[in-house]
């Protein structure tokens, strides 16, 4: 019969209490898998999921840093990208476009993260909570280009697709463009090409025109 996650922490934690505060964070880690996102796969066959995406910035930072500076600490961003949506554990996926549930958001995700950081050795802890502060300050090259990373992902899964989660929600580009004009704090050319994928979406239909004004 399997250990089940209980007898696995305490198992490591027979061995070495740091040891065991490590594998019950791993262990829990393991309910972000079932953290579901709105952006769909570029297939459009389901909507991925928040392991899946902080994996996928992760390789992005590594890819693009050379478009944000040198400035950019390429290994501090790729760490801060996989490290600041672990909050949604607690806190679940909140949709960028949603403003009402996003009121409360910062509140929710600070609880989140003392609680979820708070399981590791206090050393590694205070890491990963410095790397999540670097991400939510977004006062810092680096957290600038972690965010901007954040933001041009969902961007091109959603055009990927052919703009199906946008639709479902109702969303226009006037909205698209105003949620992901940090990726601009960031990189020039970053924003030029969401810009222009933007554009290549109303123009293909996937993508919904602003409201005419009043």
């Amino acid at each position: 019969m399997p250990l089940d996650a209980p007898s696995i922490i305490t198992a490591a934690t027979d061995l070495d209490e740091r040891l065991g505060r490590q594998i019950e964070f791993i262990l829990e880690l393991d309910r972000l898998k079932t953290v579901m996102r709105r952006s769909r796969l570029v297939d459009a066959s389901r909507y991925e999921n928040t392991a899946e995406h902080s994996w996928h910035l992760a390789m992005m930072a590594l890819l693009l840093a050379e478009w944000a500076g040198p400035e950019v600490d390429v290994i501090e961003a790729t760490k801060a990208v996989l490290v600041h949506d672990i909050v949604e554990i607690d806190a679940g996926d909140i949709y960028i476009y949603d403003a009402a549930a996003r009121e409360g958001k910062a509140a929710v995700e600070e609880e989140a993260a003392d609680r979820l950081f708070g399981l590791l050795p206090a050393d590694q802890g205070a890491e990963l909570r410095r790397l999540w502060d670097l991400y939510e300050a977004r006062d810092t090259p680096t957290g600038r280009f972690a965010y901007a990373i954040d933001r041009l992902q969902p961007l091109l899964l959603n055009v990927g697709s052919g703009g199906v989660s946008w639709a479902h929600h109702g969303i226009r580009a006037d909205q698209v463009r105003t949620i992901n004009s940090p990726i601009g704090d960031a990189s020039t050319i970053l924003w030029d090409l969401a810009q222009r994928i933007i554009d290549e979406a109303v123009a293909a239909g996937a993508l919904a025109d602003p409201l005419p004004a009043e």
